[in-house]
């Protein structure tokens, strides 16, 4: 594919070209002008009969004065010319550097938002899960643990799940060896608890924003819960702790760029606050926020101050799911020079 900024160099050298003739031309204009001027001086010194070459020395000085104002001429409307060339391949190579980050951005906000979705319909599906349900209603927890490895042991993204009692306490957790710290963990003061234990209806769930969950080594997740019914009664919560530290990552990593262009693009996601949750040189995650210039608007693209391009997409999610209103976006910085 034909580098765009090669309308840009080429509008250049045409800038530069012009340049060096119309500068041979002025060197000739003056070379001539002196010719003259000698003539001139000769025919006043020859009298009546250098009448014939004071004639033509003057004509020799008009052309020269009108080969000077058509050259000034022809640099003037050039440069007209050129800059308007240069402007448009400049907003033409912007336009396209621009789309092809916003396809980018697109393209990772896509691939949250579907894995989200199945993680989702995974939690509304294993809170109704007869096991857990019975479980909750007096049941053992081993066995209720047992079940929940089996379905963590088919969802490769799911770092742990947990069965909560009412009362937020973890009764039973899927990776309770691995991560000894949640067994009887008190999660009555997370307010994504609170909010999946209030929330109505079988398909309705919550959602966490993206933390470093104490309980899971501190790993980086989002969790989504749901709550277990009985008899119309809330008698518990499931909660889906999405391996977000490994998930996010794959996903602003497997941007390919050209080699040239690697080392000065960044991937990054977004939460709806513009807190950065993932980044492809894992700089400022969960830590900083990254303000867009968004303007309300769900796509775009835009040059900041310092030249570097932002490309941004914000997430409208899959199939039922509406998604958590967060950001795909891409950085490149200039080019050296």
């Amino acid at each position: 594919m034909a580098n765009p900024e090669r309308i840009l160099e080429l509008s250049q050298q045409v800038s530069d070209i012009a340049d060096r003739r119309l500068g041979a031309i002025d060197g000739i204009i003056r070379s001539t002008r002196i010719l003259a001027l000698n003539a001139m001086i000769e025919a006043s010194r020859a009298g009546e009969m250098g009448r014939g070459f004071a004639v033509v020395a003057n004509e020799v000085k008009s052309v020269s004065n009108s080969v000077t104002q058509v050259a000034g001429e022809f640099s003037r409307e050039l440069q007209d010319a050129v800059g308007e060339l240069t402007d448009l391949g400049t907003r033409m190579i912007r336009h396209i550097r621009g789309t092809r980050m916003t396809d980018f951005a697109s393209s990772m906000i896509r691939m949250v938002e579907r894995s989200l979705y199945d993680c989702v319909c995974n939690a509304r599906a294993w809170a109704g899960d007869d096991c857990l349900g019975q479980a909750l209603a007096g049941g053992t927890a081993s066995r209720a643990a047992d079940r929940l490895r089996d379905l963590a042991d088919i969802c490769t993204v799911v770092l742990d799940i947990w069965l909560i009692g009412t009362d937020g306490t973890v009764l039973a957790s899927a990776r309770d060896r691995q991560y000894p710290a949640a067994r009887n963990a008190r999660l009555d003061g997370e307010e994504w608890f609170q909010r999946a234990r209030q929330t109505v209806g079988r398909e309705g769930f919550t959602a966490s924003k993206v933390y470093n969950c104490q309980a899971l080594a501190n790993r980086a997740v989002l969790t989504v819960a749901a709550p277990v019914q009985a008899g119309g009664k809330t008698v518990g919560v499931v909660a889906v702790h999405y391996n977000w530290q490994d998930q996010a990552q794959i996903v602003v990593d497997g941007i390919q760029v050209d080699d040239d262009e690697a080392a000065r693009t960044h991937c990054l996601l977004l939460d709806e606050d513009c807190r950065i949750i993932a980044a492809s040189d894992k700089r400022g995650v969960l830590v900083h926020s990254l303000p867009l210039e968004a303007q309300n608007k769900t796509k775009d693209s835009y040059v900041k101050q310092d030249g570097r391009l932002v490309g941004f997409v914000r997430g409208e999610g899959y199939e039922s799911f509406r998604g958590f209103g967060w950001f795909g976006v891409i950085i490149q910085d200039p080019m050296d020079g």
